[in-house]
């Protein structure tokens, strides 16, 4: 599954640096700037807790999926916006695969 992340972080690229944001979406997205963004995440993330909520009262996840999939493509312009891409994430990801949740969380500097 990584190679369509990587081909949506290639596709996200190309309209970040060559397409018009009259007529590409991510491109009006990046002209916007990082506010807007982050706005378009936070949106997206509300829309997934709900309906993760809803999906455990409907027994569906059918609309979680596709809100959970709304907010990973914002949150892979956020990555684009800044400089990275999905691939950072997967390799994080790849780092903690070993380690128990709360040795990775213990690790962390900054963390409460």
């Amino acid at each position: 599954m990584s190679e369509v992340l990587a081909a949506l972080d290639r596709v996200l690229a190309e309209r970040k640096l060559q397409a018009d944001p009259a007529s590409s979406y991510v491109a009006k997205l990046h002209h916007k700037g990082l506010n807007k963004i982050l706005e378009k995440v936070g949106e997206e993330c509300t829309e997934t807790l709900i309906a993760a909520k809803d999906a455990e009262t409907e027994q569906t996840t059918q609309n979680l999926v596709y809100e959970t999939a709304d907010l990973w493509f914002h949150s892979m312009v956020m990555l684009s916006h800044l400089g990275t891409d999905s691939s950072a994430v997967l390799e994080e990801l790849a780092r903690r695969f070993d380690l128990s949740g709360l040795e990775e969380k213990a690790g962390r500097t900054g963390d409460k």
